[in-house]
C-alpha cells in the first residue's frame, strides 16, 4: 500500500502542476531485477492499484503488454545506471524550449542538482512514445533529468519524489527563461 501512496502523490502532484495531462507521463520504480510501472494509459492524476504493473527489467512476461509503452526507456534506464525511481513526465515550459534549444541550463538556485546545462535529446530524429532509450539511459549516467525534444523529461533519483523534484524545478527554470525570453523579443531597442 505504501508504493500505491507513493505512485498517487507524486502522480497526483504532476497532474495538478499541469505536468502531464489526462493520460500522459509514467512512473516506475526499480526493484532488483524486476520494476512497476504505470499502466498504459493510466491517468496519473487518479491512480488505483491496477494501474501499477510490475515487469522484469530485462525480460518480458504476461504483464509486459500492460506496461507503458515508455517500457522500453524505462528498462534501459535501470540497466545502465543506479537509478531506483524515474518520472516521465511533459511539462509545457520545458517541451517548448527544447523546440528551439539544444540545451537548457537551468537559472533556479533552489535545487543545485540541476546545475549546468541539460541536454536536449531528440534532434533530427523521429520521436515516437518508447524510443531514443539509446540516447536518453546514457545521457541520465551524467544528469539527474533529460529533455526529449517536444515531447517531455526524463528524471532519475533514489525515490519517485527526487525525480519529481528535479522535473518541477526544471520547469520552474523553463518558466523563468520563457518569461526572459517573451520580455526581450517584446522589449523596444534603444
Amino acid at each position: 500500500m505504501a508504493m500505491l501512496s507513493q505512485f498517487q502523490s507524486v502522480g497526483s502532484d504532476l497532474f495538478n502542476q499541469g505536468l502531464v495531462c489526462s493520460q500522459s507521463g509514467n512512473l516506475s520504480i526499480r526493484l532488483g531485477d524486476r520494476l512497476v510501472i504505470t499502466r498504459r494509459g493510466s491517468k496519473l492524476g487518479c491512480l488505483e492499484e491496477n494501474d501499477l504493473i510490475e515487469t522484469g527489467i530485462n525480460k518480458n512476461d504476461r504483464f509486459t503488454p500492460l506496461a507503458s509503452t515508455e517500457l522500453p526507456v524505462h528498462r534501459a534506464i535501470y540497466q545502465e545506471t543506479s537509478a531506483l525511481a524515474i518520472v516521465h513526465a511533459h511539462p509545457p515550459y520545458t517541451v517548448a524550449l527544447s523546440l528551439i534549444e539544444t540545451e537548457i541550463v537551468p537559472n533556479c538556485g533552489e535545487d543545485s542538482s540541476l546545475t549546468g546545462g541539460i541536454p536536449v535529446l531528440g534532434w533530427n530524429v523521429e520521436v515516437k512514445p518508447g524510443g531514443l532509450a539509446e540516447f536518453i539511459a546514457p545521457a541520465l549516467q551524467k544528469h539527474r533529468i533529460v529533455v526529449v525534444r517536444g515531447h517531455g523529461t526524463f528524471a532519475v533519483g533514489q525515490l519517485l519524489e527526487e525525480a519529481h523534484r528535479h522535473t518541477t524545478m526544471l520547469e520552474e527554470s523553463c518558466k523563468v527563461i520563457c518569461l526572459l525570453k517573451s520580455l526581450q523579443v517584446n522589449t523596444p531597442k534603444e
